[in-house]
């Protein structure tokens, strides 16, 4: 028997929402009339949106209908196709004031209820945020301002004035959790000033131009919380439409302890957690707070406290 190779990478599962079960058949983008031919297909289906909510059928599964039951003045979206071949559609509307239709389950937003979901409705809720938001709030080309039309199935815009193209941007930032170097069962995590008492969570920031994911979190940690980082590990990315951005994690380890300190401004207060103590939080038990499990930063910290188990 061939022993274990130690060099290979610890295998970590994905964030929930990067879990996507569903194939996006990018390829028939293209094709002429796609959304026509899919909203005139009975087996076709559609998840609504009304802003970021969409409808439950379930505590751990999306409600789905038909094209002819989406009410009137949608912006519409090829997802992709389910197991079966049917096609699967977003219909995206700005945010209303009251639900767009009743749902078995009521609406949630996709932060509260991802990390319940399977595989395929969070990879196509997390799609249909990200390609929606850009669909309702960006109609207009941003070179000359004239009204663009839509194309390639959803997710591209043509300006009918200058000719160009336009498609949905993404955000990268980084988001990384903080271990000791002296002592391997604490964690470092900070509270931000919009949160409540008692909050805590990994250190994260965007990107700046020119900029590399690793200076990218050597900075954001430096400014956010007063120490240097070593020993940096990628664990994984997940999509955050909040407003549209990619959150790539990452694992480190601080330099020195006890230079941790927050800035006071964006972060107000720091604070090396014990093993048992992030345990018993993730257990829904104490006053510390942590990220909800749809959250990559939910991942980070529970990868973490597994590690030791």
């Amino acid at each position: 028997m061939t022993a274990p190779d130690s060099t290979q990478p610890e295998r970590v599962l994905p964030p929930p929402l990067a879990r996507s079960g569903m194939d996006r058949s990018a390829e028939e983008r293209a094709t002429p009339g796609l959304l026509d031919a899919a909203r005139a297909d009975a087996a076709t289906r559609v998840l609504v949106l009304n802003g970021d909510a969409a409808p439950l059928g379930g505590p751990e599964a999306l409600h789905w209908i038909a094209p002819a039951a989406v009410p009137p003045g949608a912006e519409w979206a090829f997802l992709g196709r389910d197991e079966g071949g049917a096609a699967l559609l977003a219909a995206v509307f700005a945010r209303t004031g009251s639900e767009l239709f009743a749902a078995p389950a009521g609406w949630a937003v996709l932060y509260a209820v991802g990390g319940s979901l399977g595989a395929v409705d969070a990879g196509a809720f997390v799609e249909a945020l990200s390609l929606g938001r850009w669909l309702v709030e960006a109609p207009f080309c941003p070179a000359c301002g004239a009204r663009t039309e839509v194309g390639s199935a959803g997710w591209s815009r043509q300006c009918p004035s200058c000719g160009r193209e336009h498609f949905p941007r993404t955000d990268p930032a980084v988001i990384v959790a903080i271990t000791s170097a002296r002592h391997p069962d604490r964690l470092l995590l900070g509270s931000n000033a919009m949160w409540e008492v008692n909050r805590f969570s990994c250190f994260a920031g965007f990107v700046e131009a020119g900029e590399s994911l690793e200076a990218t979190v050597a900075r954001e940690v430096r400014e956010e919380a007063g120490v240097e980082v070593v020993d940096l590990r990628y664990r994984g990315s997940q999509a955050w439409p909040y407003p549209r951005s990619l959150m790539l994690g990452f694992l480190a380890t601080a330099a020195d302890d006890a230079a941790a300190e927050a800035d006071g401004e964006e972060i107000l207060a720091v604070r090396w957690f014990q093993r048992a103590e992030i345990g018993a939080a993730l257990a829904g038990e104490g006053d510390l707070l942590l990220p909800g499990p749809a959250s990559i930063a939910h991942s980070l910290i529970s990868d973490w406290y597994a590690s030791s188990e």
